[in-house]
C-alpha cells in the first residue's frame, strides 16, 4: 500500500509536467513573407488582392480592426505576440498600412491559420 502512495505522488507530478511541456511545444519556424498590410476583415469579407487605399487600413485598424499580411497568394498571416499576456500588433503594422511589406520573424499554424510574430518589417516598392 505505501508502494503505491509513493508512486501516485512521484508519478502524478511527472505526468503533469510532461503535458505542460507537450502543450507548449509549438515550435517557430523561421519565416520571410512579402504581402500587402491590409484590414483582417476586408481580407476576408471584400476577397480583396490587395488594399483599397492607406487611408483605408488606417481607419479600419484605429477603428480597433486587425491588420494581417495577405501575401500574392492569397494566404493571410495574422501578426501575432508572443509575450504573455499578448498585445495586439497594429501598433508595428500601422506604418506600413495599405502598403507592400516583407516581414519576417516566427512562423506558427495551428488549425489551418497562419500566424507570425514579426521581428523585422520595412515596405517595399508595389512592383515587387
Amino acid at each position: 500500500m505505501k508502494f503505491c502512495a509513493t508512486t501516485v505522488r512521484v508519478s502524478v507530478p511527472l505526468l503533469v509536467l510532461a503535458l505542460a511541456g507537450w502543450a507548449s511545444s509549438a515550435k517557430p519556424t523561421p519565416i520571410t513573407v512579402k504581402g500587402y498590410v491590409l484590414d483582417s476583415a476586408c481580407a476576408f469579407t471584400k476577397g480583396l488582392d490587395k488594399p483599397i487605399s492607406a487611408d483605408c487600413a488606417r481607419t479600419c485598424a484605429k477603428a480597433g480592426s486587425p491588420l494581417v499580411i495577405l501575401t500574392k497568394d492569397g494566404t493571410v498571416y495574422w501578426p501575432i505576440a508572443d509575450t504573455t499576456p499578448s498585445i495586439g500588433q497594429n501598433e508595428k503594422l500601422l506604418p506600413f498600412a495599405g502598403q507592400m511589406v516583407t516581414a519576417s520573424g516566427k512562423f506558427f499554424e495551428r488549425g489551418g491559420s497562419r500566424a507570425m510574430v514579426i521581428e523585422k518589417i520595412e515596405a517595399l516598392a508595389a512592383s515587387q
